[in-house]
């Protein structure tokens, strides 16, 4: 943090806490302890390996200097917290929160320090302390933007705010005494679990962090990053975790979002190259060495005229008609299709496949375009070429396939229209011959 910004905060944080209590010392003093106290949180904020109890030193500081009052940890919290915007990190967020609560246990641990030396009955002066700690720790504990929760070493919620009630959608009365696996999806346990007690726990210090499914209240699944804290209990007190986060549902419903449809065709809903590619080098890392795929290599006949009669727009909704009818037409058996460019689609007939699979679907895929297309009042007859390839698939490669296929399909259309033809592989020998242009085994069918 450059000085001008330390300063800056410094003068807003001094302007708060003299709404709140007394100074004690002149304002250029107090600002010049502010200052350093902010860089001192700034550096805690982006220090690797993370940890929230430096700010209980900040706070301790800030009694000692006599800045003391009901309203102080509250009114500190409010300017403090936009600290985490200055670094525009998704990890900030938390962070300054737990910073923020740590600051509050050091101010009221501090001030049991002092009234404990200041006050003749000792035991009036450790229970005036100890409410006063936990004021002030209520007071960024209760109103923090992020979800916080104190966890026993077991796993189980001591307290929570009413940030993580709103994420998991329980009131925090409902939440106290309840394990975290309650709400930890089923498939991550075993992750949490892990982090927690092979990485937290036996080192009895530091921070992990997590991002994983929870499952609310309702039922529905959601997305939380949390980073927890080891923290040493204090005199007979136990130790305890502090779990900090902030759900991030939303982002991983973005990022979904964006995989779908960096991998699917915007006109027609389905998958593009690159998602057929994806499905066919999957297809390839797990078969068998006797499996075989069949792959239709289809184009629409003399489409150009379709564009050039009727125009794009018409084109596109023809396009868009005709990819529902071939993805229809194979979906209950299995076969995803794709369209890889223009009038050009796959469909794919997963292993292990055979002729009589192949045929089949190639068949269909024809049948499929059999009656007109109807847009608004035009009824358009259109017909497909394809060229299908059956071959084994282990020890291949997706773009060799593709070009099988594709191979196959200048065979189709040197017929005429309306036409299939499938080439039958054995060997790795007869598959790069087919990609090179040079007859193979095949049969047509119309």
């Amino acid at each position: 943090m450059e000085e001008t910004e330390r300063y800056a905060l410094a003068h807003g944080w001094w302007h708060a806490l003299s709404t709140v209590c007394r100074m004690p010392v002149p304002p250029h003093d107090t600002l010049r302890l502010l200052a350093s106290m902010v860089g001192e949180l700034a550096t805690a904020l982006r220090a690797e390996p993370f940890d929230a109890n430096a700010a209980a030193d900040v706070g301790a500081a800030l009694v000692a200097a006599g800045v003391v009052g009901a309203e102080v940890p509250a009114a500190s919290a409010e300017v403090l917290y936009p600290m985490a915007e200055c670094g525009r990190r998704p990890a900030d967020g938390a962070r300054i929160a737990a910073l923020l609560a740590a600051f509050g246990q050091g101010y009221g641990a501090e001030l049991h320090r002092q009234f404990f030396l200041e006050r003749q009955s000792v035991a009036q002066a450790r229970e005036e302390a100890r409410r006063a700690a936990d004021d002030r720790f209520r007071a960024v504990f209760d109103n923090a933007a992020v979800a916080i929760a104190i966890v026993d070493t077991d796993l189980t919620l001591l307290d929570a705010n009413p940030g993580l009630a709103d994420m998991i959608g329980r009131p925090v009365d409902a939440l106290r005494g309840a394990s975290v696996y309650d709400f930890a999806h089923p498939d991550d346990r075993g992750y949490l679990r892990t982090m927690v007690y092979e990485r937290l726990v036996p080192n009895g210090k530091g921070t992990v962090r997590l991002e994983q499914r929870l499952v609310r209240a309702d039922g529905s699944d959601g997305w939380a990053a949390f980073a927890i804290t080891f923290v040493k209990g204090v005199g007979r007190q136990p130790d305890y975790l502090l779990a900090v986060g902030e759900d991030v549902t939303e982002q991983h419903r973005l990022r979904d979002e964006l995989h779908r449809q960096a991998r699917h065709d915007l006109l027609t809903g389905l998958p593009n190259r690159r998602h057929l590619l994806e499905r066919v080098e999957a297809m390839i890392a797990t078969a068998g060495a006797r499996d075989r795929v069949g792959l239709c290599f289809i184009d629409i006949d003399g489409f150009k005229d379709v564009n050039d009669r009727y125009g794009h727009g018409t084109g596109d909704r023809v396009l868009a008609a005709i990819a529902t009818r071939l993805r229809d037409s194979v979906a209950e058996r299995g076969c995803p299709v794709a369209r890889i460019g223009g009038d050009e689609f796959v469909a794919i007939v997963p292993p292990p496949a055979d002729a009589a699979d192949v045929t089949a679907i190639a068949t269909g895929l024809q049948a499929a375009l059999a009656d007109p297309v109807s847009i608004g009042p035009l009824r358009l007859r259109v017909s497909a070429s394809i060229g299908a390839v059956l071959t084994p698939v282990a020890d291949t490669q997706a773009e060799s396939l593709l070009d099988a296929a594709d191979t196959a399909l200048y065979r189709a259309k040197a017929d005429g229209k309306d036409r299939w033809v499938l080439h039958t592989l054995e060997t790795r020998a007869d598959r790069a011959s087919v990609a090179g242009g040079v007859d193979a085994p095949s049969f047509y069918a119309r």
